[in-house]
């Protein structure tokens, strides 16, 4: 009997875990952008506040996915894969959720106030773009994918502020426009999936047809290649950065690759951490990108 609940106890314990969506966390690390490109990556105070950065957007983000998650227990569990989620599947009830909710809420903001006051108002915009992306804006057709990319740039954004830096407009127009790429990814991703079910899944993919998705895709990798290319060349301190083009090219064409020819792309942190190829890239950009800039 005292096994049973030991064990019943540790599913509960591994349930509020999955909530947080962990792996969704790569995503915030977007923040680091501004450490990186102001050559403050060797400042100790700045790598601690950008971690403490990193930490709020990470409970932020994850109050927003159970939020989401206690909006759509009944959709989830009509999806193959989103009804393992821990409400979807009756790990945790809907309180628990609501519970965890009002604590990481209140205390995600406050640290954001207490480390910068217009880093907080950025995590407040955040959080206001995805309630409202999730009330609203995911049933309008291109403004969806294009919520989800201002999300990154708030991301890039937060990281400058918090240690008080500028950042390029350049940088920040390649963030958007990465962002568009992996959010069209993602619903061209979700059409060949789910195909005639797609409404049921998301309401606005009916409005999406993977012609014009192809299309949107096509201009967006080339814009993406422009702005990056055009960064390199004007906006960096380096001009050897130049040398990181190659890395940024093949990270899109291998990321194309994936979606194209092995029919995935609904989960681009599933990707990264998994493809071994693109990860090896990302970390030789990194590494590169690292040399150039501080050696």
């Amino acid at each position: 009997m005292e096994g049973v609940k030991k064990l019943e106890g540790w599913v509960k314990v591994k349930g509020f875990i999955l909530i947080l969506r962990p792996r969704q966390w790569i995503k915030n690390l977007f923040l680091f952008a501004a450490l990186l490109f102001s050559r403050n990556i060797d400042n100790p105070l700045y790598i601690i506040t950008s971690f403490y950065a990193f930490l709020c957007f990470c409970m932020i983000s994850s109050t927003v996915y159970i939020f989401n998650d206690i909006r759509d227990i009944e959709k989830d569990r009509k999806h193959p894969i989103k009804r393992k989620r821990p409400i979807a599947a009756g790990v945790l009830t809907r309180r628990e959720a609501q519970i965890l909710m009002l604590i990481m809420l209140p205390f995600s903001s406050a640290l954001s106030f207490m480390l910068n006051y217009s880093f907080g108002f950025i995590v407040m915009a955040y959080l206001l773009n995805n309630v409202i992306y999730t009330l609203y804006v995911k049933n309008i057709v291109i403004l969806d994918v294009m919520s989800i990319a201002l999300g990154f740039i708030l991301r890039v954004s937060a990281g400058a502020v918090v240690i008080r830096v500028a950042i390029s407009p350049w940088l920040l127009l390649c963030t958007f426009l990465l962002a568009l790429f992996l959010g069209f990814s993602k619903r061209r991703n979700e059409l060949l999936i789910f195909q005639e079910n797609a409404y049921n899944h998301r309401r606005i993919l009916e409005h999406y047809s993977l012609e014009f998705i192809d299309n949107m895709l096509s201009i967006v990798t080339t814009s993406t290649l422009i702005s990056y290319s055009m960064y390199t060349f004007y906006a960096s301190s380096n001009r050897r950065s130049m040398i990181t083009i190659l890395f940024v090219l093949y990270g899109i064409f291998r990321y194309q690759y994936i979606i194209y020819n092995k029919k995935m792309g609904e989960s681009p942190e599933e990707i990264v951490l998994t493809d071994k190829p693109l990860a090896v890239d990302i970390m030789l950009w990194v590494l590169v990108s690292v040399v150039i800039l501080y050696v």
